[in-house]
């Protein structure tokens, strides 16, 4: 029994963004360009807040741990991302694989709740002004920070756990540029129907909970201050503009990603003619 829950592939291959070496050694410079100006912009912002007192406040706090998580999310992806623009086998061994997994919804379940954080630091400012730093001291700001970091690491070792014990004895081919959970899936050797149900109810249901909580938030700032000023209203848009831009973008791909692609039948599963040449023309992708 303990023989047969091995798994007998010890690594996949990636099929990457595209096909063509011309295109990938095209867009190995931009994609380098943009994953330095994060990493330096983010490590620039932590630096800029913790050094200057007058940024010693709840929002930069949070803002200072939302750089910090964008900057380990496109960590996880983007190295390996970049350096398989050099390599003719894009591969990844399982462990490295499974890692990808539990970091991604680690940092991405974090950073949603670490929006929601956010939202209620700005309906504690707009809202209540004058009890802001009775409410917001240094203690509630501690645990705004800390809550999204639990609840993102117990949302991804559910998830981990979920999938670790697959076997996978067939096709190997991730058609992505990294791990994620549903093109995993569709390579085990086995019946993952109700895995998949499991996994899109977890992932789902903490999607939308943060997002209909920044719903609900942003409302509430909005129905309240125009309730208490003529103008309040276009000034709370133009104070929450830039977190609202935040969350669309967050949340945007993450609908596309996760719900759009589970109603239509495309398969993730690439397979290969043989399972042990990783050569661009042995592999096919099912319809």
């Amino acid at each position: 029994m303990k023989e047969a829950n091995v798994s007998v592939v010890t690594e996949f291959i990636f099929r990457g963004l595209c096909n063509s070496k011309e295109l990938q050694t095209f867009l190995l410079l931009p994609f380098s360009i943009l994953y330095l100006m994060t990493t330096v912009g983010s490590f620039l912002f932590v630096l800029l807040i913790m050094t200057d007192s007058h940024l010693h406040s709840p929002m930069c706090f949070l803002l200072a741990n939302l750089s910090f998580v964008d900057f380990c999310l496109s960590s996880v992806t983007t190295p390996k991302l970049t350096t398989d623009y050099l390599k003719a086998n894009k591969t990844i061994s399982f462990g490295g694989c499974m890692s990808q997994v539990l970091c991604v919804h680690f940092f991405a379940g974090g950073e949603m709740v670490l929006l929601v954080t956010m939202a209620y630091d700005h309906y504690v400012a707009i809202c209540k002004p004058l009890h802001f730093s009775s409410i917001m001291n240094r203690r509630k700001c501690i645990w705004l920070v800390l809550i999204p970091w639990i609840i993102g690491f117990g949302h991804a070792i559910r998830l981990l756990a979920m999938i670790l014990d697959l076997s996978f004895c067939g096709p190997r081919v991730v058609d992505s540029f990294f791990c994620d959970i549903p093109l995993v899936i569709k390579l085990a050797c086995m019946d993952t129907h109700t895995l998949v149900m499991l996994i899109n109810a977890d992932s789902g249901f903490l999607a939308t909970t943060c997002f209909i909580l920044l719903l609900i938030s942003y409302t509430y700032i909005l129905l309240t201050v125009r309730l208490h000023s003529k103008d309040g209203a276009s000034n709370a848009l133009s104070t929450c503009t830039s977190h609202i831009s935040v969350v669309v973008l967050f949340f945007g791909p993450c609908i596309f990603i996760y719900l759009w692609p589970l109603s239509i039948t495309v398969s993730c599963c690439v397979l290969y003619s043989d399972h042990t040449s990783p050569e661009p023309s042995h592999l096919h992708t099912e319809k």
